[in-house]
């Protein structure tokens, strides 16, 4: 049995990661309308959850078509890699203990190696595209990415130094009494911008902005390709918060003051519906900067904070030696 948890706690996240998705739609939906004072979904069943039905059966039934001026594999492959990638993603998130689907001591860089494979998916769509605002939507995208997942890193940096391992569950253990939220609070602020960033969530997602590409990268995109691009990003935004949870508000352990009286997995679940909720606020409360803006907020103000949070990281824990 011990052999086989494995293969099923995979299972389970690859059936709840999609149903996952299909349900934030909704939700999402739902918070933007509540709050900026307008209806959102409320006409198809009980809250309007009806209309991710009504999406999903849209999407699955739409003309699958491919543009003749296409790299046809290249285009066909694109929208499945961004979902390989976010999968494959889970595969080192510690839910609980012993609720692993594999325990790696490099775990934290497998998770930022599969969100650098990401890039890729996002600009071979836009190349295969063969079209102008989808070029450059795949452009913006790759130096978007390929930009934050340098602050990303460096804001993790702190907290490798104070763990000793790659490992994301030896993290975990390590904040049983002190969430790293506090003492890591720059690396914090810095990888929660840098994963809005990668994942293309407004107010950063440039790549695909509407007023000025059409659609971006996607432009050329229908049917079940098209939804395989908005579950990647709807992942992407799962697999993130899942792990701010991790890195920096201790895992499966609930609150010091409050006790262990929920399950870890509860624990480990509401911290992660509230990042969640703290990304669609941010897409409801923030205007999208201009692309110029936003390679100089990584460069001019990302870098050097990250650099600071790592020397004081140093001395600190020199001084304590």
């Amino acid at each position: 049995m011990s052999e086989l948890f494995p293969v099923f706690l995979a299972l389970t996240v690859l059936v709840g990661g999609v149903a996952g998705a299909a349900i934030l739609t909704w939700w999402e939906r739902r918070l933007l309308g509540i709050w900026q004072d307008r209806y959102g979904p409320n006409r198809l069943g009980p809250f309007g959850i009806g209309q991710v039905l009504a999406d999903m059966l849209k999407l699955l039934f739409k003309d699958d078509w491919v543009p003749p001026f296409s790299d046809k594999l290249v285009f066909i492959f694109a929208p499945i890699a961004i979902v390989m990638a976010m999968m494959i993603g889970f595969a080192v998130v510690p839910f609980a203990p012993g609720v692993v689907i594999i325990d790696v001591n490099i775990g934290l860089l497998f998770f930022l190696g599969m969100t650098s494979l990401a890039v890729y998916s996002v600009l071979l769509g836009g190349l295969a595209s063969n079209n102008k605002y989808a070029l450059l939507g795949g452009l913006r995208s790759a130096a978007q990415m390929v930009s934050y997942e340098v602050f990303m890193g460096l804001s993790l940096m702190g907290i490798i130094m104070m763990t000793g391992s790659f490992s994301l569950v030896d993290i975990v253990e390590a904040q049983s009494e002190v969430w790293f939220c506090f003492s890591q609070f720059l690396g914090l602020l810095v990888f929660v911008i840098a994963g809005i960033a990668e994942s293309h969530r407004l107010p950063f997602d440039l790549p695909e902005a509407e007023h000025e590409l059409t659609a971006g990268f996607h432009t050329e995109y229908g049917g079940m390709k098209f939804a395989m691009f908005m579950l990647g990003e709807y992942l992407g935004l799962m697999l993130i918060s899942c792990m701010i949870t991790t890195l920096f508000f201790g895992g499966w352990h609930g609150p010091v003051l409050i006790g262990e009286w929920l399950p870890p997995i509860v624990w480990f679940g509401l911290k992660v519906f509230m990042v969640i909720n703290f990304f669609i606020l941010l897409r409801a409360a923030i205007p999208r900067p201009r692309y110029d803006q936003l390679m100089s907020l990584g460069w001019k103000v990302m870098l050097p904070i990250t650099l600071v949070n790592l020397v004081v990281t140093g001395a600190v824990l020199l001084w304590r030696t």
